[in-house]
């Protein structure tokens, strides 16, 4: 009985309701992306499916003790490179590989279907990068520019290993969430300005060159490095998606469209009527903006900021370093999947293919976010069995 009770009291229940808010609109809303027949398949069950199996997974994760997973991290990390490295080398041929959009990103297991190895990676990349920037602060107690600089090249050795493989599928998306992950963590952990902002400043130079090459420069950047035809395509049809109707812009219109005809309150469930290609996937949220208008749009994407801001406190009340870099990794992923999604149906943002947590279709997805969101739960039970038990010993 006494452990049913701090049971009750470590596990976070807050967290927990808010997971099943968003189970609640992904099935609703791929169940409304169904009545444009563009499959003959009914996701709902497979969603349901593959929720459940989330469950499962961050109910195994929050077993384990924080300091068991800083053991695991670097361990977690090589598998994660080893799927990358196995999936790269293998013949496309081979019914183990499987090819979508031009990328070889996934492995097909049968009887389970389509896997992605690399939105599991995501959550080994955020545990290395925790480890290695706690391990640096615990040996280099008096910070520096050099030791800052030191810190940095370690992120960016340990970084340009996944992405080398990421990108080489190419998959353009994920390689981004890297991006962003990595940019969270080296602010969290306190390097000096001096050193990030000149980085952020040529970044900033380096990106607004490549878009004015993409416009203007397209064969200087084919012959010098390697980018396809496709890829200006895409900037194009995001600048003026209406020049690219019938091919490159077509998504982005139809998003506009079913979003724009949503209005205030929507058309009401499976109201649809604009034909919207990939939406219980990639343009879920268009469907959304259908069906239940402005109103329902905002409520999702609050229910988004209620995510961030939970996980934000969690973070902000757990003492070990460890534990905080691990969730400032986790909250920086799904917030860049939420803005780079939503922004890309509304044509705030390029086209990348990434998928909106916990809402659209995608058992890949599913699992990479249950594994990350079972080390918050990790953590947070964990942390309230310090604080409650009063035994030093428990933690």
């Amino acid at each position: 009985m006494e452990n049913n009770r701090q049971f009750m009291k470590r596990f976070d229940w807050a967290l927990a309701v808010i997971l099943l808010m968003f189970l609640a609109i992904s099935l609703l809303a791929i169940s409304s992306a169904q009545t444009s027949g563009q499959y003959g398949i009914n996701f709902v069950p497979r969603q349901l499916q593959w929720y459940v199996v989330g469950a499962i997974i961050i109910s195994f994760i929050m077993y384990f003790e924080p300091d068991q997973y800083k053991k695991m991290s670097w361990y977690l990390f090589g598998f994660g490179i080893l799927l990358l490295v196995v999936l790269a080398v293998l013949p496309e041929g081979m019914d183990l590989v499987e090819r979508k959009n031009g990328a070889k990103s996934w492995y097909h297991i049968p009887g389970v279907g389509s896997i992605q190895p690399s939105e599991f990676m995501k959550t080994f990349f955020i545990l290395a990068v925790a480890r290695l920037i706690s391990k640096h602060h615990e040996k280099y107690l008096i910070k520096s520019l050099k030791t800052d600089f030191i810190l940095l090249v370690k992120i960016g050795i340990t970084l340009m290993v996944p992405l080398i493989f990421i990108m080489t599928q190419p998959d353009l998306g994920s390689s981004l969430v890297f991006i962003a992950i990595t940019a969270a963590l080296i602010i969290v952990a306190g390097v000096s300005w001096k050193i990030i902002l000149p980085i952020l400043v040529s970044g900033a130079a380096a990106g607004g060159a490549l878009l004015w090459m993409a416009l203007y420069m397209q064969d200087f950047l084919e012959k010098t490095f390697g980018f396809k035809a496709y890829q200006f395509a895409r900037i194009y049809s995001w600048l003026d998606p209406y020049s690219y109707s019938s091919n490159e812009g077509y998504h982005l219109i139809t998003s506009l469209n079913a979003i724009g005809s949503g209005e205030i309150f929507g058309k009401g469930f499976k109201g649809r009527e604009v034909y919207v290609s990939e939406n219980h996937t990639d343009f879920i949220f268009a469907v959304i903006g259908e069906d239940w208008g402005f109103v329902g749009a905002s409520f999702t994407i609050c229910l988004y900021f209620l995510l961030i801001y939970h996980l934000t406190k969690t973070t902000l009340l757990l003492k070990d370093p460890f534990s905080t870099y691990v969730c400032a990794g986790i909250i920086a992923m799904i917030t860049f999947h939420v803005f780079e999604n939503i922004g890309m149906t509304i044509q705030l943002l390029p086209i990348t293919g990434i998928p909106l947590p916990f809402i659209s279709y995608g058992g890949s997805s599913l699992m990479g976010n249950a594994l990350a969101i079972g080390l918050v739960f990790s953590m947070r039970f964990h942390y309230k069995t310090y604080m409650f038990s009063g035994n030093d010993d428990d933690e």
